[in-house]
């Protein structure tokens, strides 16, 4: 029992001196966002003039959540030319193309909702990172396709 204990103490111990912490951090956070414009901006699907992506609010402004603390937000729209298909189909082909982005090339973790499978009013895509990010997307039936809204975790600066 001393020797678990002394072990954890120890462990504690060496990850205090060399700087590992589960404490998120507004810089780390903030800088994952301005990674995810650049990614969003040079991925082939998006980079394509005819997607019209348009970047509304960069995530480069402090905004005050209370306290001391503040976030950073990201928000986001891209348009699809709708396809003579169906409104489910399209719904189901830009859903499949956000999460693929989100996952793949952003790097977030999705949550699948299945629910929402064939609604007809649009779908939403929610994301997360470790580092504090979170991300929801809205699939629309109308333009733009794509309407993101991505946020930091209300943080110290």
């Amino acid at each position: 029992m001393r020797f678990t204990r002394s072990l954890a103490v120890g462990l504690m111990l060496m990850m205090a001196t060399s700087g590992c912490s589960s404490e998120r951090s507004l810089k780390d956070a903030a800088a994952e966002l301005q990674k995810d414009v650049r990614r969003l901006e040079t991925d082939d699907v998006f980079k394509n003039p005819l997607m019209n992506l348009r970047i509304v609010q960069r995530p480069d402004k402090d905004l005050p959540c209370g306290g001391e603390k503040v976030k950073r937000v990201l928000r986001a729209t891209a348009d699809e030319e709708h396809a003579d298909e169906s409104q489910d189909s399209r719904l189901d082909k830009a859903q499949r193309v956000m999460e693929n982005t989100l996952s793949r090339i952003l790097g977030y973790k999705v949550e699948y909702d299945i629910s929402q499978a064939d609604a007809q009013e649009g779908r939403f895509i929610h994301g997360s990172k470790e580092v504090g990010v979170v991300v929801n997307v809205y699939v629309a039936p109308e333009a733009p396709t794509w309407r993101i809204y991505a946020q930091t975790a209300c943080l110290p600066r």
